[in-house]
């Protein structure tokens, strides 16, 4: 087997990996590049192979970094079958026209980048979706099978383990956090040749997730006491649903006020109602509290804001309040607006709950920068800009190494990463487990 890193190698954005055997082209993930100032340009280079000679497209899981150029395969004449977890298939589908949606708006406001693709290749995108349930072995391919595993990342998340010519490579999509509320803990890395594992976190320790309720709590009362906003940029997929789960807590328990709560993004109110129909994905807890009859996603004082009519309506609500919208990194989206109000206010929070890739407005903001560029206008922060680094959804270094611990595989490929923090984890790789490792290079190919 040989295996080429078209991207996500020295960087967290655009991962696409192709697996090539003696009788098949197997590619794993097709994201977009994310972030920096270059990735309109990248995403639009021509792929590196033929995507027509493609046998199957295999999908860790759904953010736009790992599905987002799916689309552009269709277009270009791919007819892959694309395999993915139920909740998977549902939420990339929502990711795809949302995806449009922003780059029409674009184009008409600033003429400048084309979208990638139109409906008519999400159509047929859509049309070569398969659905695999966890644990089924499969044939996707002449020659190579798959199985799906929970990778505790996202609702649908999974790391991917692939058997061909007589070798077997597990892909670990993104790895999921320890102690998180609604998702169901990594399973065990299972033996094998070759393991390909994300590094996004692989620089750090993670806060412990079970203390960030009390940090949420306390951001919260100090805002309100102010009489100022909570804005919470959010990404729509889990760590929106995650904040829900928690704010619902407080609010029954009645740790915080009763103040209005806004979830001011369409993308996040449709993948919500994706996790209401993907219960059975829950871990026990959280499935336990459904069974009870009690819906997280829905609280006193919880407010969603479908049309930019009643998005509007949120300026004029009176603080204190609490606004949770998208983007996540703050790059686009009803978020800009929101934000070009509570940046100049002192009595406000924004709040950072999510990973900031370089080049992206929320990097800027969370880096300190006392003005920026909102819509052509320059805004001042004066607000508080607070983080609380728990809520993130990928593993950190320890949880990473422990994975790779539990099933010793004889060589490790790091990527997913800014190179400096793939290096230092590729260096604690081969001083804590002894294993052979390498830092994934983009173009670079690879005997498995």
């Amino acid at each position: 087997m040989k295996l080429t890193f078209f991207g996500a190698a020295g960087e967290v954005t655009g991962s696409q990996m192709l697996l090539e055997t003696a009788k098949a082209r197997v590619l794993v993930d097709c994201g977009l590049f994310q972030g920096m100032r270059t990735a309109n340009e990248r995403n639009r280079e021509p792929f590196a192979y033929d995507v027509r000679t493609l046998d199957a497209v295999l999908v860790s899981h759904a953010h736009t970094d790992h599905t987002g150029r799916i689309p552009v395969l269709a277009r270009l004449g791919s007819r892959a079958k694309v395999y993915a977890t139920p909740p998977t298939a549902e939420l990339m589908e929502l990711l795809w026209d949302d995806t449009l949606h922003v780059m029409e708006e674009d184009w008409e406001r600033e003429k400048e980048w084309e979208p990638l693709y139109d409906a008519a290749a999400i159509h047929e995108a859509r049309r070569l979706v398969r659905t695999v349930p966890y644990g089924q072995k499969i044939k996707v391919a002449p020659g190579v099978t798959a199985v799906f595993h929970d990778a505790g990342h996202i609702l649908g998340s999974s790391f991917i383990e692939i058997w061909a010519d007589g070798k077997s490579i597990v892909f670990s999509g993104d790895l999921g956090n320890r102690n998180v509320p609604i998702m169901r803990p990594t399973e065990r890395l299972p033996a094998a040749d070759a393991v390909v594992i994300e590094a996004t976190y692989g620089g750090r320790k993670h806060e412990d997730p079970r203390e960030r309720s009390e940090k949420l709590q306390r951001v919260i009362l100090e805002t309100v006491k102010l009489g100022g906003t909570v804005l919470i940029p959010a990404f729509a997929l889990e760590r929106t649903q995650e904040l829900l789960y928690e704010l619902n807590h407080l609010v029954e328990h009645n740790h915080i006020p009763h103040i209005p709560i806004f979830l001011d993004s369409p993308l996040a109110i449709k993948a919500t109602e994706v996790f209401r129909r993907h219960e059975d994905y829950f871990n026990r807890k959280a499935a336990c509290i459904v069974d009870c009859g009690d819906d997280f996603f829905s609280f006193p004082g919880l407010q969603v804001t479908r049309t930019r009519y009643e998005s509007k309506l949120v300026n004029d609500s009176p603080q204190p309040k609490i606004i949770i919208a998208g983007s996540g990194m703050m790059n686009g989206g009803r978020i800009l607006h929101h934000l070009k109000r509570v940046l100049p206010d002192k009595k406000s929070t924004v709040l950072v709950i999510g990973y900031q890739a370089a080049g992206t407005l929320g990097r800027r903001i969370y880096d300190g920068e006392s003005v920026v560029r909102i819509h052509g206008d320059k805004i001042r922060v004066r607000c508080r800009v607070v983080a609380i680094g728990a809520y993130s959804a990928h593993a950190d270094a320890d949880k990473l190494l422990e994975w790779l611990r539990g099933g010793m595989p004889k060589k490790v490929f790091v990527s997913h990463a800014d190179r400096p923090v793939a290096d230092g984890f590729a260096q604690r790789v081969a001083k804590d487990l002894e294993l052979p490792v390498t830092v994934a290079a983009p173009g670079e190919t690879y005997e498995i």
